[in-house]
């Protein structure tokens, strides 16, 4: 596990993984672009969940909806009227802060306390600003980006892009459930961005204004929530598992009524213990019937569903088990980070640490580096066929820059977990030794036999 945020930070800057988005420019407050390694670290983690969750199962679809939905979709969510955070303003600098964690930060518990409730501690504690300066009246912020939609800007084109995903699943229910012929329990699944004007995003790619979500709305008889409720926690505890975060690391959080979200009748946090503290990874939300009501109501569209074995009408309830992708890659980034001791002279004494990304392999962004011993022909060449051959299955690096212990150490830095030297007698034996990141072992293998080799070991 990491210990220090800041050299996760320069190792992910250093090796292609997140670096500040416009940087020639200054960049811009909390965005952050993913490099070639963080993008294929990224896509891995999408792909093993899609996999899992979606074409490993015969009860979940997917969907891709619009970021741009009827502002309608949005009132009837209650985005809206209730999607706020407390917001108070420095009067000197007019930086802005939470109330909430300005006021944890003073030590106050604010779990279950109402905005009335926490803008009264600000007047009893004489709250300043981080500053010394005195703050503004507490107001509620809406937290939703809005725009206009078409060339006139005016009330009537006000459109918002989506807080989150979830409600393209609810407004595609009943299409979705009659094109497919689903029966309950079903779910519809999605991976896509959300935005949220955070009033103060940080640490890292942690809280950022632009984000990205999987998520599952699974529709169920409102007598069985509680079944599937169990089940989709303990699915979510695998995935945890499989993903290489520590179980030590790695918390179950019960809700209070009075901290739910307005659609919740019980929700469940997964909280990671990152280096700045114990906070939300994953959310598991019991929704009741709240948003398939709310948008029948408002659209004047039925989503009911008819059960066809025993003819019962009823609206579903539903189960939702979300997964940030930004979180995820910041959990398995901390997770993995080692420093290790690197040995260096005849004394064997150390003499500096080295990084080692202990990712999972499924997760790594390059699966197998081929490394020449040397760039001088014929040697290259046949290095260059092997990498090519490799990348018809797999993400290969091919690396001939530096001394083999320089080029292996670059390798276990950004987490690949096998490298595969060729060396001059591999032109006579046609074999290549094989390094296993976390082992350190060695193994010759033929060059006929590497794609069957590294299928057992990484699948295709």
């Amino acid at each position: 596990m990491v210990e220090n945020m800041d050299a996760l930070i320069s190792l992910c800057k250093r090796r292609g993984f997140v670096f500040p988005g416009s940087e020639i420019y200054g960049g811009l407050a909390n965005a952050w672009d993913y490099g070639p390694l963080g993008v294929e670290l990224e896509n891995n983690i999408k792909q093993l969940w899609w996999k899992r969750f979606v074409q490993g199962r015969d009860d979940v679809v997917g969907v891709d909806s619009a970021l741009i939905m009827n502002p309608k979709v949005w009132e009837a969510s209650g985005h809206i009227a209730t999607f706020n955070d407390p917001l108070v303003e420095d009067k000197k600098t007019h930086e802005r802060f939470r109330l909430d964690h300005l006021l944890e930060e003073h030590g106050v518990a604010v779990s279950g306390m109402t905005f009335e409730q926490m803008s009264s501690k600000v007047q009893e504690l004489g709250l300043k600003s981080p500053a010394g300066n005195e703050l503004t009246e507490p107001k509620q912020f809406n937290m939703m980006f809005r725009t206009h939609l078409g060339p006139v800007e005016d009330r009537d084109n006000v459109v918002y892009l989506r807080p989150e995903t979830a409600q393209g699943q609810f407004v595609d229910f009943k299409i979705i459930q009659e094109q497919m012929r689903l029966r309950l329990p079903f779910g519809i699944a999605q991976i896509g961005k959300a935005f949220r004007n955070e009033i103060t995003p940080g640490n890292f790619i942690f809280r950022t204004r632009e984000f990205e979500q999987m998520e599952i709305e699974y529709f169920v008889h409102p007598n069985d929530w509680q079944k599937w409720f169990d089940f989709w926690l303990d699915l979510q505890k695998q995935w945890c598992k499989d993903v290489g975060l520590p179980e030590s690391a790695t918390k179950f959080v019960e809700i209070a009524e009075s901290d739910r979200a307005h659609y919740s009748k019980r929700s469940v946090d997964t909280e990671f213990v990152f280096p700045f503290g114990q906070k939300e990874l994953y959310g598991l939300a019991y929704r009741t019937d709240h948003d398939l009501s709310s948008h029948a109501k408002l659209s004047g569209k039925d989503m009911s569903y008819r059960d066809p074995i025993t003819n019962e009408v009823f609206v579903p309830h539903c189960i939702e088990p979300t997964w940030g992708v930004n979180r995820t890659v910041l959990a398995v980034l901390c997770s993995a980070y080692e420093e290790v001791d690197a040995r260096s002279g005849d004394d064997g004494a150390v003499h500096e640490k080295e990084v080692v990304l202990r990712l999972p392999k499924s997760l790594a962004p390059i699966k197998v580096a081929v490394l020449p011993l040397s760039k001088k022909e014929p040697l290259a060449t046949k290095a260059r066929e092997i990498a090519t051959s490799l990348k018809k299955n797999w993400m290969c690096q091919y690396d001939e820059t530096g001394s083999i212990g320089k080029r292996y150490r670059r390798q276990d830095e950004v987490g690949t977990p096998y490298c595969l030297t060729v060396d001059f007698d591999s032109l006579e034996d046609q074999k290549v030794t094989v390094r296993d990141r976390d082992t350190m072992g060695q193994e010759r293998i033929g060059i006929a036999d590497l794609t069957p080799y590294f299928a057992g070991l990484l699948g295709y």
